[in-house]
């Protein structure tokens, strides 16, 4: 009795581990999450049981019953392979879902992913550090737990780069939150849409921007100076000298 928890990446199937495809090509049932690309899609076997519990506006899934669902197929003997975007144990719920596997009595192994938090800004030409720029970057979550804002306050550093996961919905209040920090309203910001997928978009501004940023899930939001910088651009000038 056993599952596979595999992190899927950020976006295209190209930056999945070789074990991650692996697995995926031997599956015989696989549970995948809505944000999933579907070049990674296309490596499940058509023979195979799929079942999507993605959460959607209006309409999603519930981490309980998603848990139970793993319980039950790891219990059935077949090759279960359980599919989610990024890397399951950044702000992913995977460790809920290992927790609960590991009561059942259900074996779980981990394929990491590549996380959006640090490949999703890069897809857009972004470090979230750089020498002489940021000396370290803060990875939080945007989403609203229990109906009450978390408090970003205290993470207001003009030499840390911020990350948010999760964040559009509420990227009022964050920028509020940073600005009442210490950060300069006129600090670079970034937010990238579905990074390293087809339909790949970027929207750069200021802080105090933020709010009125049209910009859509799913996306990451990249807050300091490092915003401002785009290796893209640099990596395209020197390929084109060569």
């Amino acid at each position: 009795m056993s599952v596979i928890l595999v992190g899927a990446g950020p976006g295209d199937a190209d930056l999945l581990t070789l074990r991650a495809a692996r697995h995926i090509a031997s599956a015989q049932v696989v549970v995948v999450d809505r944000l999933v690309d579907p070049s990674v899609h296309d490596l499940i076997p058509l023979s195979a049981v799929v079942h999507y519990v993605g959460k959607t506006p209006g309409e999603s899934h519930s981490q309980a019953s998603i848990n139970e669902l793993l319980v039950r197929l790891g219990q059935s003997g077949q090759r279960v392979v359980r599919i989610k975007g990024g890397d399951p144990f950044l702000f992913g719920r995977g460790g809920e879902e290992l927790i609960a596997l590991h009561e059942a009595g259900v074996a779980c192994d981990v394929v990491p992913g590549i996380s959006s938090a640090l490949a999703g800004p890069l897809a857009a030409g972004i470090p979230v550090t750089h020498r002489g720029v940021s000396r370290g970057v803060l990875v939080v979550t945007g989403h609203v737990a229990d109906g009450e804002f978390p408090s970003l306050r205290d993470m207001a550093h003009p030499d840390i780069s911020i990350v948010v996961l999760m964040g559009i919905a509420h990227r009022a209040q964050i920028s509020r939150e940073l600005v009442s920090g210490g950060l300069s309203p006129e600090t670079p910001v970034a937010v990238v849409e579905r990074a390293w997928t087809s339909s790949q978009r970027s929207v750069r501004g200021q802080l105090d921007g933020l709010a009125v940023m049209e910009v859509v899930s799913p996306a990451v939001i990249v807050i300091g100076p490092v915003a401002a910088m785009s290796l893209r651009e640099i990596s395209a000038q020197l390929a084109g000298a060569i």
